[in-house]
């Protein structure tokens, strides 16, 4: 009998975290599918792109409310529970409230490790997916991105400037400004053309041909003009504005460990692992990443413990809102401190240390509670 209790409070917090999740995860996903709307109103990617990287995005979603989605349906369900005298079923049938707590904190422990799972496997792995169509993509709307009038920052080195757009492929007056540079020299071309086409052999292979203009290379300060009657601008290698470099976020964990482990243990202060560049710039963003991976969910329990409270004491006297307002800080707590725990060892101590502390204290004021609480009865 009282296996079928557990099981089924624990059932039915189940099906308010898959509620509320559900409930969040859908909003915050279309509020940021509003947001990448501009793959392809200003970046020209296609809506196939678009889909996938959004879809993929849902992991990272959920990474992040899980901690929030958990709180919140076990202290709602617990409030439920208590006002309709439903925790009676509980003591009627002899389970003290410190087995209860223990079977909560248990199961707290469970979502621990599928939040880990998600934040250090599932979630850095679908970004990573979803940044590889970025990546490997072309730009599919290409003509669609042209407007009159305006200065087209096409990729991260084309600039186009259109006075005139007849059609999807002829237009008048176009001025093209083609810049790079690196650490040694730098080059500038632009090109003044009186008429323009586009042509298009597939989505992979596009090109300019221009009519009537000129052409001016700077090049480390050096300047040539070439008259043109027509000339052919390849748009094949154009890549786009979005980054489709590997971010720390996408990075896999092990390579994460392996930079820590050349920077502090091995003392090797510059090294590449994979896309990473492990210095004393970037050993700050690695640290809290791991942070955020490992030791941030260790927070979950806490919240469980914390939301626990309200079966230890009377109706009359449960304080719900300031186990409430308490258990929200904390995760305060954690999204604050995490930013500042991969800073110094001080900051990282206390963003660990702290809620272990505040749990260990918790956990015992239960128990003593409970055993005041039964040498009364």
């Amino acid at each position: 009998m009282k296996k079928l209790i557990f099981t089924n409070f624990l059932k039915e917090n189940l099906k308010n975290i898959f509620f509320f999740g559900s409930v969040f995860s859908i909003i915050i996903w279309t509020i940021q599918g509003v947001n990448y709307l501009d793959f392809i109103t200003k970046d020209g990617h296609s809506i196939k792109i678009y889909f996938y990287y959004s879809i993929l995005n849902l992991p990272k979603i959920i990474e992040r409310i899980l901690p929030f989605v958990f709180f919140i349906s076990l202290f709602i369900q617990l409030h439920k529970y208590e006002k309709n005298n439903e925790l009676l079923i509980f003591w009627t049938h002899g389970i003290s409230r410190f087995k209860f707590l223990n079977i909560l904190i248990i199961y707290s422990l469970i979502i621990l490790f599928i939040q880990i799972l998600i934040s250090s496997i599932i979630s850095p792995k679908a970004q990573d997916l979803a940044r590889s169509f970025i990546r490997n993509s072309n730009i599919d709307y290409f003509p669609n991105l042209i407007k009159e009038n305006k200065f087209l920052d096409i990729s991260k080195n084309l600039t186009i400037y259109i006075e005139k757009k007849n059609n999807e492929k002829q237009f008048e007056k176009i001025v093209l400004n083609e810049n790079f540079s690196n650490n040694d020299s730098s080059r500038i071309k632009i090109i003044h053309a009186k008429k323009g086409e586009l042509f298009s052999e597939n989505k992979n292979n596009r090109y300019f041909k221009f009519y009537q203009g000129n052409i001016v290379n700077i090049t480390n300060k050096k300047i040539t003009n070439i008259k043109f009657e027509e000339v052919i601008y390849n748009l094949s290698d154009i890549k786009t504005k979005t980054t489709t470099f590997k971010k720390i976020q996408e990075t896999e964990i092990s390579n994460l460990f392996n930079c820590l482990k050349n920077f502090y243990i091995l003392g090797i202060v510059q090294s590449n692992i994979k896309n990473i560049n492990c210095n004393l710039d970037s050993i700050q963003e690695v640290t809290q990443e791991i942070n955020k991976r490992i030791f941030k969910p260790i927070y979950i329990p806490l919240l469980c413990l914390v939301c626990s409270l309200m079966i230890f004491t009377s109706n009359k006297n449960n304080p719900r809102i300031f186990i409430f307002i308490f258990s929200f800080l904390i995760l305060v707590f954690s999204e604050i401190f995490v930013r500042y725990s991969g800073k110094n060892f001080k900051n990282f101590a206390l963003f660990v240390v702290a809620p272990l502390m505040i749990f260990c204290i918790t956990y015992f004021y239960a128990r003593f509670y409970e055993s005041i609480r039964f040498k009364k009865n």
